[in-house]
């Protein structure tokens, strides 16, 4: 082999191996799954899974939180198990793009995270009133709102919403990725089928025409919501909405964005190549924890 050649062998073999020592070195953050509380107000152990960031058996300091929920039909584990979340949360803070945080995932089930039409499932008031206070006392977490942050996809951006514009004084950033919403003009072109399928357990049985558009709807549709708060309620919470161009909930996602822009309710709207999984969900989870994780700096 030529000198010069050997030089290009050798020195490619030298960068190869500065990469694989690079990655080597990220500090890895501990995953615990299938913890479980005891909600009184579910009546039963409703699971959740954590990730605490690599200094945290370490050191006595307290860190910011961001509460990642998960889609419709997925459980706690989902968010590590195919959003590689725990990975992602690594990486960024190795390379000082997010500030050390602790990720919590509860089990939301398919209850949408709010209280349900006949309050026989109050998942709303189990998150507020007992799982946020129970992760709070239970993990060292500096529980204020300036670094409290919630995150969620399909289901769970609905609920990211649906916990933020409710109470924008628990939460410093939200980001809601392909939120599963529903407009006036989606629930007025349910069918009966499909309402019965996934609606009923959560609205109440099929209604014809307007008579489906419940006082319960409107206290617990992000729209309505907003529009009752007035942008003055959001002045200090920083939104972000992502979804994919070619994901079914396109339509309602944009009429948020234009909703909240005509309310004077400042906010992020991105639109990015992409459809309603896990590809999309996985690789835009960075610039999610990166927006979340800029409320907990000081400017």
């Amino acid at each position: 082999m030529k000198p010069r050649n050997m030089k290009r062998t050798i020195l490619s073999i030298l960068i190869l191996l500065l990469s694989v020592v690079s990655l080597a070195q990220f500090s890895r953050g501990t995953v615990r799954e299938s913890l479980s509380i005891d909600s009184k107000i579910l009546g039963k152990k409703v699971n959740y899974t954590i990730y605490l960031p690599f200094d945290y058996q370490t050191s006595d300091r307290y860190y910011p939180v961001v509460y990642l929920l998960h889609g419709y039909s997925d459980n706690d584990m989902g968010w590590m198990q195919f959003g590689e979340a725990h990975l992602v949360a690594d990486e960024c803070i190795a390379k000082r793009e997010i500030p050390p945080m602790i990720l919590v995932m509860p089990d939301g089930g398919v209850s949408f995270y709010i209280n349900n039409f006949d309050n026989s499932v109050r998942y709303e008031d189990f998150f507020i009133q007992e799982f946020m206070p129970f992760i709070e006392k239970t993990y060292r977490i500096r529980a204020e709102k300036r670094y409290r942050g919630i995150a969620g996809l399909s289901m769970g951006g609905f609920g990211t919403l649906n916990f933020a514009f409710k109470y924008p004084e628990k939460f410093a950033a939200c980001v809601a990725f392909s939120p599963a919403l529903f407009s006036e003009e989606s629930v007025m072109a349910e069918n009966e089928a499909d309402w019965n399928q996934m609606m009923t357990p959560v609205y109440g049985p099929y209604k014809e025409g307007r008579a489906r558009l419940t006082d319960h709807y409107r206290k617990n549709n992000p729209f309505d919501v907003t529009s009752a708060k007035g942008k003055d309620a959001y002045r200090d919470l920083r939104i972000m909405i992502d979804c994919g161009d070619d994901d079914f909930l396109t339509d309602d996602n944009c009429r948020m964005h234009i909703h909240l822009d005509k309310l004077g309710i400042r906010h992020e709207f991105r639109m990015r190549d992409g459809v309603h999984n896990w590809v999309y969900w996985r690789d835009n989870l960075p610039e999610g924890l990166k927006f979340i994780g800029q409320s907990f700096h000081q400017f």
